[in-house]
């Protein structure tokens, strides 16, 4: 079976952790699948970088986070998704560079800019 664990890659009283995806019969530093990121529990505050999408792909596929990674995501979650730019501009929201005003040049849908008052 799968797990999403920690591997210490630190030196002797320098812990540094990769997360990583492993059969979980493996030792603690063994071989392993793919590397989803690191954890440095020495910085103030703590460094957690994890690949979140990667991490919901290999659960998904059955693998166990180890009650360390758990807490450690539930801790650190993955940052909220931001609305793309193509979306806002197909909507005819545009932007800063779509120019929607009369400076800018470009209408919205309907518009000759014979109604514009300044």
């Amino acid at each position: 079976m799968l797990t999403i664990r920690l591997s210490r890659v630190g030196t002797t009283k320098r812990p540094f952790y990769r997360v990583v995806v492993m059969e979980s019969h493996t030792p603690r530093d063994g071989r392993f699948v793919e590397s989803l990121g690191h954890y440095n529990p020495r910085t103030e505050p703590e460094t957690v970088e994890v690949d979140h999408e990667r991490v919901a792909h290999w659960i998904g596929k059955g693998a166990r986070p180890s009650d360390t990674v758990r807490t450690l995501l539930a801790r650190h979650p993955a940052p909220p998704a931001e609305p793309e730019a193509p979306d806002a501009a197909a909507a005819g929201g545009g932007g800063p560079a779509g120019g929607g005003g009369p400076a800018g040049g470009g209408e919205p849908a309907g518009g000759d800019g014979a109604a514009v008052t300044a």
